[in-house]
C-alpha cells in the first residue's frame, strides 16, 4: 500500500517530560487507521504535530513520497488534512454557518459573503454526515447547542472540507448513539472516495469495526501496530491497559 502520509522518529518534550518518543507510522491511500491509547499515551499530541499545529522536536514528515521541508498548518491545510480536535474551537456567539466556513467563506467578486448558499450547504452537511437531533437552522448560535450538537458542527466543519486526509481525536465523546454509528459509516464511505482516516478513540469496538490497522500508543511510544485481520478487541484491549506485557501475555495465552 502507498504510504499517502509518513512521519520517522517523531520525538517532542515539555520540559523534563518526553510526551512521544521515536514515533513512526504510516497511514496507506484510502486507509482508516485507528490510534488508541489510555490517558497521557501521547495521542492528542501526535495529532496536534500531525496536523502541524504544535511543533515536533525531532521527526521526519513525507506526503506521497516526497519530503515535507517545514510542518505548519499552513502547509497541511494545503495538502489536504482536516482535523476535529478534541476541544474544537467554535466561536459561540456566531451561527453554525459562519463557524463552518470560518476563514473560508463563500463571497461573490465583490466580497461579500452568500449566506444563502452557505446556510444551504451546511443544512445538508449536517443533515447528511451527523444526522444530529435538535438542530433546527443553520442559522442558530453554536451557544444554544448542546455539547453533543457542538462536536456534531466541529465535524460538519472538518467533513465539508475534507480532501487527503480526515483526522479525528475522540469524534464521538459527545454523541448519541445514532449519530454516532452515522460517523462511524462515513469513514467507511469516505474510504471509497479515496481519503484516508485516523480514528483516535477511547472506545475500541468502535475502532475494530471501521478501522483497517490500529497503533497502540503507551506512555509516547508505539507499541502495536497491526491490521485488523491480524488482531482482535481482546488483543487491543490488553495493549491498551496493560502495554506491551498485556500484548505479551494474551499472544501466549493464545498458543
Amino acid at each position: 500500500m502507498t504510504a499517502l502520509y509518513s512521519l520517522q522518529g517523531v520525538t517532542k518534550k515539555y520540559g523534563p517530560n518526553t510526551v512521544l518518543n521515536d514515533v513512526s507510522f504510516e497511514i496507506g491511500e484510502n486507509e482508516v487507521v485507528g490510534l488508541l491509547g489510555d490517558n497521557g499515551a501521547g495521542k492528542s499530541t501526535l495529532v496536534k504535530i500531525m496536523s502541524g499545529v504544535v511543533q515536533a522536536d525531532a521527526g521526519e514528515f513525507t506526503w506521497g513520497g516526497s519530503t515535507i521541508d517545514r510542518m505548519s498548518r499552513e502547509t497541511t491545510e494545503r495538502l489536504g488534512v482536516e482535523t476535529i480536535f478534541q476541544d474544537s474551537a467554535l466561536v459561540p456567539f456566531m451561527t453554525i454557518t459562519r463557524n463552518i466556513f470560518m476563514g473560508r467563506e463563500i463571497t461573490n467578486r465583490l466580497g461579500f459573503m452568500k449566506m444563502k448558499q452557505m446556510d444551504a450547504i451546511t443544512a445538508d452537511v449536517l443533515d447528511s454526515v451527523v444526522t444530529i437531533e435538535g438542530i433546527k437552522s443553520p442559522k442558530q448560535l453554536v451557544a444554544s447547542l448542546s455539547g453533543g450538537q457542538a462536536q456534531a458542527v466541529a465535524i460538519a466543519r472538518a467533513v465539508h472540507f475534507k480532501r487527503s486526509l480526515l483526522i479525528l481525536d475522540e469524534p464521538t465523546s459527545a454523541l448519541a448513539v445514532r449519530a454516532t454509528e452515522a460517523l462511524l459509516a462515513y469513514l467507511t464511505q469516505l474510504k471509497s472516495e479515496g481519503v484516508s482516516s485516523v480514528l483516535v478513540t477511547h472506545n475500541l469496538h468502535h475502532a475494530y469495526q471501521v478501522c483497517d490497522r490500529h497503533i497502540v500508543m503507551n506512555h509516547g511510544r508505539k507499541i502495536l501496530d497491526v491490521r485488523r485481520e491480524d488482531t482482535s478487541v481482546e488483543e487491543l484491549t490488553a495493549a491498551v491497559v496493560e502495554g506491551a506485557e498485556g500484548i505479551r501475555r494474551y499472544r501466549e495465552g493464545r498458543h
